[in-house]
């Protein structure tokens, strides 16, 4: 699975690539999405302390081939976005870790990374790919809504789930 896709928006450019979640570059970017999605939660800053939990608890190590592929986007080459995708049964893929970092927010790099994270998943044999996500992450659901998916019945009980999406691969 080497899907990789190159998305312009005027001027600039978004490059979205598989990029195991270990590397330097994905680290800090798990890092930054974790940072802001329990920040908003909580309603504080993070600490570095609480990040490194938070990783610990809610571990990527699923997002490896031939389960599941991370990836890494690029806007004019500077890291600034990251998602997943695994399976969870042999039809059904599932998105998780989609960020986008504030700076680079409004300028396609949310659909550059559906677009090859739905590629990922067709490429491991889902037919549809689901995903759960909070009320507060507002700018996700409209993210989601916008490229097909639709709310669906609660399909897992994530502690933190509020709104479940699907889309069908096929």
């Amino acid at each position: 699975m080497t899907t990789h896709s190159e998305h312009r928006t005027s001027t600039r450019s978004w490059t979205v690539a598989p990029e195991p979640f270990t590397t330097r570059d994905a680290t800090a970017l798990r890092r930054a999405y974790y940072a802001e999605v329990a920040g908003r939660y909580w309603e504080r800053q993070v600490t570095e302390a609480e990040i490194d939990q938070g990783l610990l608890d809610f571990p990527d190590d699923g997002l490896t081939p031939p389960t599941g592929q991370f990836v890494v986007g690029r806007l004019d080459g500077e890291p600034l976005a990251c998602g997943g995708i695994r399976l969870l049964d042999p039809r059904t893929a599932e998105l998780t870790r989609v960020y986008v970092d504030r700076r680079a927010r409004g300028t396609g790099g949310g659909a550059a990374l559906l677009k090859v994270l739905e590629a990922q998943g067709r490429a491991l044999g889902a037919e549809r790919v689901r995903l759960d996500t909070r009320s507060d992450l507002v700018e996700a659901r409209a993210l989601y809504a916008r490229h097909g998916y639709a709310e669906i019945p609660a399909y897992n009980s994530g502690p933190y789930a509020q709104h479940w999406f699907e889309k069908r691969l096929v």
